[in-house]
């Protein structure tokens, strides 16, 4: 049985916030109902490689769900929603501030029908303040929380983190907060109206390393070298290269003894940890001349007998072929009824020490309407009025 069995959850998005954190609660065994817009639905479904209809970043975004399509500007529509919140546990929303108020399907009114409803809002910039109605995309949250300012540290300008990680920051902290209330409701019986902004999200994940310099306010605060300085590195080897992170004295001992440079430790400027610091790019000057005359495996092996953490950059089939993978059974492939065969990542927790298995392919756009629809006890005729085309 996995562990969220029992719970279900009816998701209004576009994008990636709010179906992502879906996706997660469904793969702990959550029901979810995916609403979606007539014409063309979420859409992410047509972003990126695609086949069969729509992308395999929707398909790796909505595993386990049923898709309903519905007009929920219209008056059944509406009714349809209700029917739904009034059996329900969790809403998962992340349209702009407002916008569920104005169709009449606000927190407050589906909650009325329901007082064991969770209703999570998921907005770009919280529900107050000059950028409440403002459109947000993840390059959008990453320039305004300091993440391009991280990653363009000691470079001409700041620079894009090359992956969605806001939306999936936000999502998984709305999937953390649902999981909450549905504790504190397992001891109060009542439900709650939950807002996040992935301004804040964001902000909050990037904070304890990207923001220790800007933490400490007195004047005597001793600022060392950032963590990014001291475990970020990439140095060439003769065949390619390698990242190692040495962040102990212990392992800088290791680097040294597996480079050959024991000698560096009688030099003055490094003959103690802090005059390391002090030195820190001579140091790795010095470093990367002994790194750069041995072949990449070789030093790898050298290093782990000296328990330095490195490793070879690995390109996207190597990541996916990695024996720790496999070990860990995290990546297997299937084939999706639609997208055909295809690399299915798992979710990462185990529970009770086992992998909960993936949830059902990601659906077609209203591929469960009829169904959904017909457990609410609508009949055939009621359906064929609402979708003539089923």
């Amino acid at each position: 049985m996995k562990p969220l069995e029992g719970i279900r959850v009816l998701e209004f998005s576009t994008m990636i916030t709010a179906s992502f954190a879906a996706m997660i609660l469904a793969e702990q065994g959550a029901e979810v109902i995916k609403v979606e817009p007539l014409e063309l639905g979420d859409p992410m479904r047509y972003l990126g490689s695609m086949k069969g209809g729509f992308s395999a970043l929707f398909a790796n975004c909505n595993r386990g769900k049923r898709s309903l399509t519905l007009d929920i500007k219209s008056d059944v529509g509406r009714e349809v929603i209700e029917k739904l919140a009034a059996e329900t546990d969790v809403v998962l929303c992340n349209y702009r501030p407002g916008v569920m108020d104005g169709l009449g399907l606000g927190s407050e009114h589906l909650r009325s029908l329901n007082s064991r409803l969770i209703y999570v809002g998921i907005s770009g910039f919280g529900t107050e303040g000059p950028q409440r109605g403002s459109p947000a995309y993840d390059s959008i949250i990453q320039a305004q929380t300091g993440f391009a300012a991280v990653q363009g540290q000691g470079k001409d300008e700041p620079e894009f983190m090359q992956s969605l990680l806001c939306d999936k920051v936000t999502a998984y902290t709305a999937s953390q907060a649902v999981s909450t209330a549905l504790y504190v409701r397992e001891r109060s019986s009542q439900g709650q109206h939950i807002d996040l902004s992935m301004m804040d999200a964001g902000l909050y994940f990037l904070f304890p390393d990207g923001f220790m310099h800007h933490t400490l306010l007195d004047e005597d605060v001793d600022h060392s070298a950032p963590m990014s300085e001291v475990l970020y590195q990439m140095a060439p080897t003769t065949d390619g290269g390698i990242t190692f992170s040495v962040a102990t004295p212990a392992q800088q001992v290791g680097l040294v003894t597996a480079v050959d440079r024991l000698d560096l430790f009688g030099d003055p400027r490094f003959d103690s940890p802090e005059k390391i610091m002090e030195n820190l790019d001579a140091f790795r000057a010095e470093l990367r001349k002994g790194i750069s005359s041995f072949p990449t495996e070789e030093l790898l092996q050298r290093l782990s007998e000296n328990d330095v953490p490195a490793a070879r950059p690995l390109d996207y089939p190597e990541v996916l072929a990695h024996p720790q993978y496999q070990a860990n059974d995290s990546v297997d492939q299937v084939s999706h009824s639609l997208l055909g065969s295809m690399h299915r990542v798992k979710p990462p927790a185990r529970f009770g020490g086992e992998r909960l298995e993936p949830a059902s392919e990601s659906p077609a756009h209203g591929q469960h309407t009829a169904e959904v629809l017909t457990d609410l006890g609508y009949s055939q005729a009621e359906i064929a009025a609402l979708h003539p085309q089923l």
